[in-house]
C-alpha cells in the first residue's frame, strides 16, 4: 500500500458494529445490527473509501497525477474522490451528468473548492461513458491520467469491500447493502461466507440491469443473493414524506443518522420486510451503513 494512503487511513475512526434495539425487532424475533462505515471519516466515508482505496493505490503505483471519474450533481463518489485527491495532492476531474445548473449544488461547490475540474455532458454522452471500465480505457486519456468508472465500479474496488466484510466478527444469516452501481454488493458476495444470504436494495428505478452488472463483477458464481427493486421511492435521489418520517424516527430511536438516497431506503425496506414476516424468527441481519451523509443536504 502506498505510504500516503496508509497515512490517510491511519486518521480514520473505527467502523463499529452496532446492535439496533427496537421492540419491533423483538416482536418478530429478529436481530438487526448495523456496520457503521459512516463513522470512518466525515467525508470519505463508507463504501466510497472501500471502493477507492485499492484503485487509488493502483493509480499512485502508476505515478498518475490526475484522477478522472463521472457522476451526478449529488454524487457521493465524486465528492469523496475530489476530497481525497485534494488531500493527496492529485488533480481531479469530474464528468457530470446533465446541463450545468444555474446554481451549483452544495456537492458540486465542495468539489470545486477541493480543486476538481467539472465538465457537464448530456445524458446521452454520459451513457456512452459507462462502457469504459479500465483505467486507461477513456478515449484520449493521457498516460498520467487515471480513469475510474461511475461509482468506482472496477474489480480493484472489490478488494476494499472485502475488507469491510472481513471486519464483521459475529456470525450472521443475512447481509444487506444499498445499491447504486452494485459494486459494493459484488465485493460483499465474493467475501461473505458461502451460505450467507446477501440482499441489495436498489436506490434507483428500473434497476433490473443491476443483477447483470453484479454478475459481471463476481469472481465466481453465487446463488445466495438478490437485489430488491421495490423501495426506490420514485427513483434515484427521490424521496417521500413517508421515507423522511421513517428516517427521523429511526434517528430519534437509535441515534444513527441516515440519508435519503441509499441507507434510508434500505432501512425502510428492512423494517417493512420484517413487519411482513419475510425473515425467519431468530435470524441475525447485518446492514451496511454506506455513509454519504452529505446527501442530507437535499432535504
Amino acid at each position: 500500500m502506498h505510504p500516503d494512503l496508509i497515512n490517510l487511513e491511519n486518521t480514520f475512526q473505527a467502523s463499529v458494529l452496532t446492535k439496533i434495539d427496537d421492540p419491533l425487532l423483538s416482536e418478530f424475533s429478529i436481530e438487526l445490527w448495523m456496520k457503521r462505515d459512516d463513522l470512518l471519516h466525515p467525508i470519505i466515508s463508507g463504501n466510497k473509501w472501500r471502493k477507492l482505496k485499492y484503485c487509488l493505490n493502483h493509480a499512485l503505483s502508476l505515478n498518475a497525477d490526475t484522477l478522472i471519474s463521472m457522476g451526478g450533481a449529488y454524487s457521493n463518489h465524486l465528492h469523496a474522490l475530489a476530497y481525497t485527491g485534494h488531500l493527496l495532492g492529485l488533480k481531479t476531474q469530474g464528468i457530470i451528468r446533465g446541463e450545468q445548473p444555474t446554481v451549483l449544488t452544495p456537492t458540486l461547490v465542495d468539489m470545486q473548492n477541493w480543486g476538481m475540474k467539472l465538465t457537464f455532458v448530456s445524458r446521452s454522452e454520459y451513457s456512452v461513458l459507462r462502457q469504459y471500465k479500465a483505467p486507461q480505457a477513456l478515449p484520449d486519456i493521457k498516460p498520467s491520467e487515471y480513469w475510474l468508472p461511475e461509482g468506482g465500479a472496477q474489480l480493484l474496488a472489490l478488494k476494499g469491500v472485502a475488507e469491510l466484510v472481513n471486519e464483521i466478527d459475529v456470525s450472521y444469516d443475512i447481509l444487506c447493502v444499498p445499491c447504486g452501481t452494485g459494486t459494493t454488493l459484488a465485493g460483499m458476495i465474493d467475501a461473505a461466507p458461502r451460505q450467507t444470504k446477501l440482499l441489495g436494495f436498489a436506490a434507483l428505478k428500473n434497476a433490473g440491469f443491476l443483477t447483470t452488472d453484479v454478475n459481471t463483477l463476481l469472481a465466481k458464481p453465487n446463488i445466495h443473493w438478490e437485489i430488491n427493486v421495490h423501495y426506490h421511492f420514485g427513483g434515484f435521489a427521490k424521496t417521500t414524506e413517508e421515507l423522511i418520517r421513517f428516517m427521523y424516527h429511526f434517528e430519534n430511536k437509535t441515534g444513527i443518522l441516515l440519508e435519503p438516497v441509499y441507507t434510508g431506503k434500505m432501512m425502510f425496506a428492512l423494517y417493512d420486510l420484517i413487519k411482513n414476516n419475510t425473515f425467519k424468527p431468530g435470524q441475525r441481519i447485518i446492514a451496511i451503513h454506506t455513509g454519504g451523509l452529505q446527501g442530507n443536504r437535499r432535504l
